[in-house]
């Protein structure tokens, strides 16, 4: 049986959301306020591993267990013109992955992470979302169930990831139905379109919205995505039931996740901020502010497996440094409190 036999199941479980524990968040913050440094010298340091301590209930919190899973798609939006490069990339850049020839292969071995590619049915591309919804329901909803059941409960920390041609596009039409605007708004370059292809980029965005005219979150994933975005969806939901934290990669694993909101994406960090022009207004308009921004639009969770290493030395720092009675040091909350 699927995970999500109807929409109004899923709508249950997008609603069931875990708080964390904020109880070992603020023990986390306690050992924190005893480390021999001044208070919040460490900056964002100190608040990943107080997000980590939260979200994995930990006052030690650990990153033993790393994960990226990367989804793979295909478009029927790509009869537009949507893209610099074929369909056919899909197929071949998912058998990159898999021969360890791709950027993410290199970088998830340098973070000490697990890869995992999983394509979703890369030889029946959706359908294309000017003409009809992307997915109907069946589809859409064992899609977000597979990306669901693909995030293993024992993980510390996931980095989600994509790829797929055309998937932009999507990005940029979910963009616009929950936050509002235009395709010439939120479309970007993606794989690298000159002028006439951003215009026709806006303009089958334009044409979505037009024809679909959706205001649901679900039902904006479901008529304007793809299967790889809908299969994020599912796995960014099962890492907040299961208590894993999430770094989300560019502005397509980003719109893929914001039917949450905001308030279902607290688990959630934004990686990096990528080069794709809508990525900066999208974290705005969820209120996430990205660890890193080195001009990246690759996707494939490159800029993720980047963030763990930063998320590597909060923990460092967390975890290793003495508190001011080991040390021997003058300072800390007694002397703070002396001192007044």
């Amino acid at each position: 049986m699927s995970r999500f036999p109807t929409l109004a199941a899923l709508r249950t479980a997008c609603a069931a959301l875990p708080e964390g524990q904020p109880a070992a968040a603020q023990a986390a913050a306690e050992r924190q306020s005893q480390l021999t440094k001044p208070p919040g010298s460490l900056g964002r340091l100190e608040e990943l591993a107080l997000w980590l301590a939260r979200w994995q209930g930990r006052t030690m919190p650990r990153l033993e267990k790393v994960e990226v899973i990367v989804f793979a798609g295909a478009h029927g939006v790509t009869a537009q013109g949507v893209s610099a490069f074929p369909a056919e990339v899909n197929a071949q850049m998912v058998a990159n992955f898999a021969a360890g020839g791709a950027a993410i292969n290199q970088l998830a071995r340098q973070a000490s992470a697990n890869l995992r590619v999983i394509p979703l049915s890369l030889e029946t591309p959706t359908a294309d979302f000017t003409r009809s919804p992307a997915m109907d329901e069946d589809d859409f909803l064992a899609t977000v169930g597979t990306g669901y059941e693909a995030v293993r409960p024992e993980t510390d920390l996931l980095c989600l990831g994509e790829m797929g041609i055309g998937n932009t596009t999507a990005a940029a039409a979910i963009a616009a139905a929950l936050f509002g605007g235009t395709g010439a708004d939120w479309a970007g370059r993606g794989t690298g379109v000159d002028d006439a292809g951003l215009a026709r980029k806006a303009r089958a965005v334009d044409a979505a919205l037009a024809l679909h005219r959706v205001t649901d979150p679900l039902e904006a994933a479901r008529c304007l995505g793809g299967r790889e975005l809908a299969a994020i969806l599912g796995a960014t939901l099962a890492a907040r039931h299961h208590g894993i934290p999430v770094l989300l990669d560019g502005f397509v694993c980003t719109a893929a996740a914001a039917p949450l909101g905001a308030e279902g994406l607290a688990h959630a960090m934004a990686a990096h901020v990528s080069a794709e022009a809508g990525h900066a207004k999208l974290l705005a308009a969820l209120g996430m502010a990205p660890l890193l921004s080195l001009g990246m639009r690759l996707g494939e969770a490159s800029g993720a497996c980047l963030a763990v290493n930063i998320l590597r030395g909060a923990l460092a720092c967390h975890s290793g440094m003495a508190t001011f009675a080991q040390a021997g040091v003058a300072g800390g909350a007694e002397a703070s409190v002396a001192a007044g």
